[in-house]
């Protein structure tokens, strides 16, 4: 990639003219001139059209032009657990990725984000630390029914809900009758409850996890668990003509109720996270507990079908659930399962891990930024994000798919240096990263707060 000032006409027509045989628009990866100004992609022409602009990028062969990607689900911890996470080093980690909007998930922040007031805290705390476009999810907890229109009208994107204990006593769960009369008021006024779909009597009913065996931790999070949750929120949703949202997808046993689901017209979305496709439970060491999730880490043969439920539409999207800690929550030096803090923390890694193994599966690089860029944009409403269209924001970023790189967790902008792709050979670089037509430097704070609905 070269970056020239600009060059032959006194009078540039853009502020950006990125070009190359490479670009990924809405016609797959074609030979194009993209021009910006404003922030916005406002010109698509043919490669060779001769498109001016104040600056010009020229993408070496090796380079592809891709769409920012939108992680929807991203635990930024701030205020209150920052020695977890922060906005600062969360949007930094997320614009090495590739990230260009992330929305943050309403706990584990104290105050979880339940009222019109923490949502204040939240964004006041987010002032001037934002490298990349941050929006807001809200929370549903017991009680809180009441605080859930003045939220939407504040700009959340959706509301979270816990099925079962939520690993923080700030954010108690719903049952599935709370969580029905909540989708009933969201219906209401079209919003979303997006869901952790563990069902607690199942999990009270299973082995505990104590120990550094990571089968006995897998005993104790069964598929089952997920099953029953998911059957009840599919339900729930179709009752009440709400939109609802399975967030991090584990069992791959799911995928059946829910494609029939979504057949039946139910309205009914699926995430899963890149953990769960390029991780394996054989593969896990006793005591490894940088690898704890919860829903965990499951079989081969359950990764597989999570592949196949990407590639037939029953999954929509891969997002991060980036959920870190501090490397002594996640009990390192006694790896003890039933004790450490469960959240994987790969935001800079997601396309790459992804990309690594779309590529074993002769999956090619436009269905990974739909399944990582378009449609978490269009699940969160965000139709100015996602895509290299014209009037969209020129959020994207310039990816060598074919180098390569190797994992060094000290080396990545997460504020904690833990993460179980540590020493991971991956495919695929992010070279450089662009904010509304503007490079992400890494020192200016250039990311907006966004809410729903913003155009």
């Amino acid at each position: 990639m070269t970056i020239d000032a600009t060059e032959q006409s006194s009078q540039p027509s853009f502020d950006l003219v990125v070009r190359g045989e490479r670009t990924l628009t809405t016609a797959g990866i074609v030979p194009r001139e993209i021009g910006i100004r404003d922030g916005r992609v406002v010109a698509i022409e043919p490669l060779g059209s001769g498109l001016t602009g104040t600056e010009v990028i020229e993408l070496t062969d090796e380079q592809v032009m891709i769409p920012g990607l939108v992680d929807t689900h991203v635990h930024v911890n701030e205020p209150g657990r920052t020695e977890w996470e922060g906005f600062d080093s969360a949007t930094r980690a997320a614009a090495a990725g590739g990230v260009t909007t992330l929305i943050d998930m309403p706990l584990n922040s104290i105050p979880p984000t339940v009222n019109v007031e923490a949502l204040a805290a939240k964004r006041a705390a987010a002032q001037g630390k934002t490298h990349i476009d941050v929006g807001f999810w809200g929370g549903a907890i017991p009680g809180n029914t009441d605080d859930l229109r003045g939220l939407h009208d504040e700009g959340v994107f959706g509301f979270k809900c816990f099925l079962l204990h939520s690993g923080v006593d700030e954010f108690p769960h719903l049952d599935a009758d709370e969580m029905e009369k909540d989708m009933a008021v969201l219906a209401g006024f079209d919003s979303m409850m997006i869901v952790h779909a563990e069902d607690s009597r199942a999990i009270d009913h299973a082995p505990t996890a104590e120990g550094n065996q990571y089968d006995r931790f897998l005993k104790s999070r069964p598929r089952g668990a997920e099953n029953v949750a998911i059957a009840e929120v599919i339900e729930r949703a179709r009752w009440t003509g709400a939109r609802a949202h399975v967030l991090h997808l584990s069992s791959s046993d799911a995928l059946p109720m829910i494609a029939t689901a979504k057949r039946d017209g139910v309205k009914i979305t699926v995430e899963t996270c890149p953990h769960y496709l390029t991780l394996l439970a054989e593969e896990i060491p006793n005591g490894g507990t940088a690898y704890k999730c919860c829903p965990p880490i499951r079989e081969a043969s359950n990764r597989e079908l999570l592949w196949q439920g990407l590639l037939d539409g029953t999954i929509n999207c891969i997002v991060s659930d980036h959920s870190p800690s501090t490397v002594d929550l996640k009990d390192v030096e006694n790896g003890d399962f039933g004790v450490a803090w469960g959240g994987v923390a790969s935001l800079q890694l997601g396309l790459s891990l992804i990309w690594t193994e779309a590529k074993l599966r002769g999956i090619d690089l436009p269905q990974v930024i739909e399944w990582m860029a378009t449609n978490p944009a269009q699940l969160a409403g965000l139709t100015n994000k996602g895509r290299i269209a014209l009037g969209c924001d020129a959020d994207f970023a310039i990816f060598e798919p074919e180098s390569a790189q190797v994992v060094d967790v000290h080396k990545l902008h997460h504020k904690n240096p833990i993460s179980p792709y540590d020493g991971r050979a991956l495919a695929g670089v992010v070279k450089s990263t662009w904010l509304r037509g503007k490079q992400v430097d890494y020192q200016t704070a250039q990311g907006r707060m966004l809410r729903r609905g913003d155009v």
